[in-house]
């Protein structure tokens, strides 16, 4: 006998990445982005930015929604200097199939050919996709704002050239009704045929019919339907409790990323949480993902109380890049976004500007609601009111930050206030 509803949550995980980008992309399409573009935030993200979960205020972003069916792709990364700078380039279920820039491609700057699943592969520098359909996601880092002007240039650098293709279509979204979200589904599935290390999966979803663009609700009974809405039910539920980034498993105050973050094998389950919760990860070799643990379990700390992040002199946090504390409120549905705050600050880190460090050479970060007294302010991570989190990313990690012969020290109610 089919089980509909196992098959139903099983299948909304995993076309979750699917809806997700496609939301992405649609979003882009209203602000007037157009296929094989580029088009660049020429801002630093803030409280206001809520097209993608768990954004980082670190760099400037330039983002390009490719449509590789009509042809080749041509990418320019420009030259960086001393600035880490990387294009990431991810498959339509989400899945980083290359990273170009300062740690794979150099500093220097290229030009590189992009070419879908079936087409040759011709010229130098040639980069194969997975999925007809590829979302390109650059990152420049900002030192601080005497940099941001140098920054944008280039940020300005970053360039597609392709043939000229028609807007995507809209889909679903994951809160709507299970039979437009698989009806959605169905067609991204069929643009972008999952490969063959899925067919175990595929053939477990199979009783719903996805994948060939003709998907048909009218066809299941009444009860039927019921089973497929349970089974939706269960897999957003799933989805909200998955971990997301770092997961939820918490070592000495810090969950740490799962080692298939970015490129996720047959994870669905992970892959569905990281959509929901951190939606275009990058690998870990690129940068490191660990989110703080509040004391008596769980990840969600309470913006009334005072907090405090001591680092020791000799457990400074092992990059080759930089690295930075961001802050975020969480969102019922286990998203993660920037809060506003008076200062404008929603992550503190190495670079930021008039950081303190105390004369043994340790550091102190303070958190919370409460603005504290003007000798510590420079250090204040501003909080809001209720529950928030903490995400701590190190960029170009080294190898015992990666091999987890590094921890983090746990951050730790603060004994008076900042």
């Amino acid at each position: 006998m089919t089980d509909l509803r196992a098959a139903a949550r099983e299948a909304w995980l995993y076309v979750l990445p699917l809806i997700e980008i496609a939301a992405v992309r649609s979003v882009g399409q209203l602000v007037g982005s157009q296929p094989n573009t580029f088009g660049a935030m020429r801002k630093l993200a803030d409280h206001r930015s809520r097209a993608v979960t768990t954004p980082n205020n670190d760099t400037l972003y330039a983002t390009a929604q490719l449509d590789l069916s009509a042809g080749p792709v041509t990418l320019t990364v420009p030259p960086s200097g001393e600035r880490y700078v990387s294009l990431q380039l991810m498959d339509a279920y989400s899945n980083s199939f290359a990273v170009l820039g300062t740690r794979t491609t150099g500093t220097g700057g290229d030009v590189f050919t992009l070419v879908g699943p079936e087409a040759a592969a011709e010229g130098r520098n040639v980069v194969r996709a997975p999925t007809r359909h590829v979302w390109a996601l650059a990152r420049i880092l900002v030192e601080g704002p005497h940099d941001f002007e140098a920054a944008q240039k280039v940020q300005l650098g970053f360039s597609a050239q392709g043939p000229e293709v028609p807007p995507f279509a809209g889909h679903a979204k994951r809160v709507d009704s299970w039979p437009e979200y698989f009806a959605s589904a169905d067609v991204l599935m069929a643009q972008n045929p999952p490969p063959v290390t899925d067919l175990a999966m595929r053939a477990r979803i199979a009783p719903l019919g996805l994948g060939e663009g003709r998907f048909d609700p009218s066809r299941f009974s009444e009860a039927e339907q019921a089973e497929i809405a349970a089974g939706v039910e269960d897999a957003r539920k799933a989805a909200r409790s998955g971990g997301g980034l770092s997961g939820d498993t918490f070592i000495e105050g810090w969950a740490y990323p799962a080692s298939k973050l970015g490129d996720f094998g047959q994870d669905y389950g992970f892959r569905a949480a990281v959509a929901l919760g951190g939606l275009a990860a990058l690998p870990l070799v690129e940068a490191t993902y660990l989110r703080a643990g509040a004391p008596g379990g769980g990840g969600a700390f309470d913006g009334t109380r005072n907090w405090r992040l001591h680092i020791p002199a000799d457990r400074q946090i092992p990059v080759n890049s930089f690295w930075s504390l961001s802050m975020y409120e969480i969102t019922p549905e286990g998203q993660f976004y920037f809060t506003d705050n008076p200062l404008g600050r929603y992550a503190i880190g190495d670079r930021t500007a008039g950081l303190k460090w105390n004369d043994d050479g340790s550091l102190d970060l303070w958190i919370g609601h409460e603005r504290p007294s003007p000798e510590r302010e420079s250090n204040w991570l501003p909080a809001p009111a209720g529950p928030f989190a903490l995400f701590m990313r190190g960029y170009l990690p080294k190898a015992e930050l990666l091999d987890g012969r590094y921890r983090l020290p746990a951050v730790q109610e603060a004994s008076s206030p900042p």
